[in-house]
């Protein structure tokens, strides 16, 4: 695939591959479109991609604990080892509440099993919806502004390299001779002895 069709898939589908991205997951795809963002040849937008993020996992995080509220009782019992992370999360939950609900999707490992465990808690709907809603609005613009600035200082500090390609060349090949110096007296001074 050419390097223009690529920024064409992007520029018409990025906001939907990156909505069914954190409609499942998340980091990574979020990652990735705030780097895509920071360039201009992926035409994203910044701001849409923290809106889209933000839209794809409060959907995503409200369709688990829907599915976890109507039938997360009935496939946990089923499960030992749905029933021993069910378990760990009702824990958490006890004791962390709040700060839970707020910050489960920034944890490896909590952001899937989290919303579906906690719709088999006591927790109100409208509870859950608003604790869920503020944390994607944090994870979303946290996430997108990480990509974005480390698009931004990959960008720079390519852009140094190069402008300055002569100078790195001399210091690889300088540094090339070194280690080939530091082999020879090391193989000098084992003949030696």
């Amino acid at each position: 695939m050419s390097i223009e069709f690529m920024k064409e898939l992007i520029a018409q589908y990025g906001y939907l591959a990156l909505f069914i991205g954190t409609f499942l997951e998340g980091e990574t795809i979020l990652l990735l479109a705030g780097f895509a963002a920071q360039s201009p040849a992926f035409n994203l937008d910044v701001r849409l991609v923290i809106l889209v993020a933000f839209c794809g996992s409060l959907a995503g995080d409200q369709t688990a604990f829907f599915i976890g509220r109507h039938y997360g009782r009935r496939l946990v019992a089923r499960s030992e080892k749905w029933r021993s992370r069910a378990d760990r999360v009702h824990v958490m939950l006890k004791k962390y509440h709040e700060v839970l609900i707020l910050s489960f999707r920034f944890f490896y490992g909590l952001r899937n099993l989290t919303p579906f465990v906690l719709g088999t808690a006591d927790i109100s709907i409208l509870k859950f919806f608003l604790l869920n809603a503020v944390g994607a609005g944090i994870w979303a613009v946290s996430f997108a502004l990480i990509g974005y600035g480390f698009g931004s200082l990959l960008e720079n500090v390519l852009t140094k390299l190069i402008e300055n390609v002569h100078h790195v060349e001399l210091a690889v090949l300088g540094l090339a001779g070194l280690v080939a110096l530091a082999l020879w007296l090391r193989k000098a001074l084992r003949r030696s002895r």
